[in-house]
Formats: C-alpha cells, structure tokens, sequence
C-alpha cells in the first residue's frame, strides 16, 4: 500500500473528534477522503451504510479478520467491532486524496505504527470526564449503562495522548478547529498560497 498522507484523529467518545473531522473535510485545500470504518454494532438511526459506517454482521467481520482485509482492527467493546479496511484506503489514495480517520485509539496508533513516516496521529483532549459525560448524555443515542462503559473506557483512553502526534485540547471548539487545521496543512505542506493539489496520475 502506498499513496498519500494519513490523518488519524482519536479520542474518547463525546470528545469533538467527529466534529474536528467534518471541519476538515470542508477544506478543499487540505484536498482530503474520509475512511468510513466498517463495525459490527447495530446501525443508529440516521445511519447510512457506507457513508458512516460499513455495517456488517459479526461473523462478516470475522471473515474479512481471517481474510486479512482489514489495516486495523479491534473489538472495542464485547462483540463490537471496528476496523480499517485496507480496500477502503486504496481506494482513496487512487482519487488522490490524502486520507481523514475518525477513529479508536487503539486503531490510531496501529496505523501510525504501520506507516510512521506517512501519519499524523492526533488525539482530541475533552475539557474532563465529567465534560465527556455531561456530552454523552445530551447525544440521547444511547443507554446510561453504554454511557458508563463509555466513560470507564475514556480514562484509559486518556492515558494514550502522550503517544499521539499531537495533542488538540477542545475546550474551545474554534480554537480547536483552526489548530486541527494548521496542523493538518503544516503536515502535508499547504501554504496560505498553495493551489488545490493535483491529483495523482
């Protein structure tokens, strides 16, 4: 696999990574594609198959792990999957584009750990995990027990930043924006004058 740079930004759930994500892609000079994860969990309403995930069954799942189809994996809580599939990164990398991932933390450092020179890995900080909480809660997409496991899984997600790139802390979320930003164009060398970049042939 070879093409363009990989953006990875992970963080506990609640904490703006999405948020920070969508922002970016409506840059058009950061010129980037959006890896849509594949997963195992139920699909939320207003969920689209292959525009926010790629919903499979776990024994699907199962298959393209043993198949080795997938760059990254992992079983983020019991029988809910989520995974990179190496197709899904090909097939952006031949538009051209520099790939965005919006995902786990275990996945965003094995991607860096793959491909360290073409990586950066960023980790959204949330103000707390009262904060997370407080976020979670108002989504009301979800169960109090899902929410609590959540939260439990986010201390020990907090503890990864320091092995991120980067650390982006959303407290203020436009300051957190316009540093998602230069970070990005810093990384794959946009200058204020930079033209779209060309696609490759």
């Amino acid at each position: 696999m070879k093409g363009g740079k990989l953006l990875v930004f992970s963080a506990p759930s609640g904490s703006g990574k999405t948020t920070v994500v969508r922002y970016l892609l409506d840059q058009p000079e950061l010129n980037l594609g959006f890896s849509v994860s594949a997963t195992s969990r139920p699909r939320r309403a207003k969920e689209k198959h292959g525009e926010h995930y790629y919903f499979m069954s776990i024994s699907e799942f199962k298959n393209h792990i043993k198949n080795g189809d997938f760059l990254e994996w992992e079983e983020v809580y019991r029988d809910n999957f989520y995974g990179t599939l190496k197709t899904e990164v090909e097939r952006l990398w031949a538009e051209g584009k520099n790939v965005i991932f919006d995902i786990d933390v275990v996945g965003g450092l094995r991607i860096k750990k793959k491909f360290p020179e073409e990586t950066l890995a960023v980790f959204v900080k949330p103000p707390s995990v009262d904060e997370l909480k407080i976020r979670l809660k108002k989504r009301s997409t979800e169960s109090d027990d899902k929410i609590n496991m959540r939260i439990a899984k986010a201390s020990i997600e907090l503890a990864t930043a320091p092995q991120f790139d980067k650390i982006i802390k959303n407290y203020d979320l436009d300051t957190a924006l316009e540093e998602a930003k230069q970070l990005v164009k810093d990384f794959i060398g946009v200058s204020e004058s930079t033209e779209l970049p060309k696609k490759k042939e």
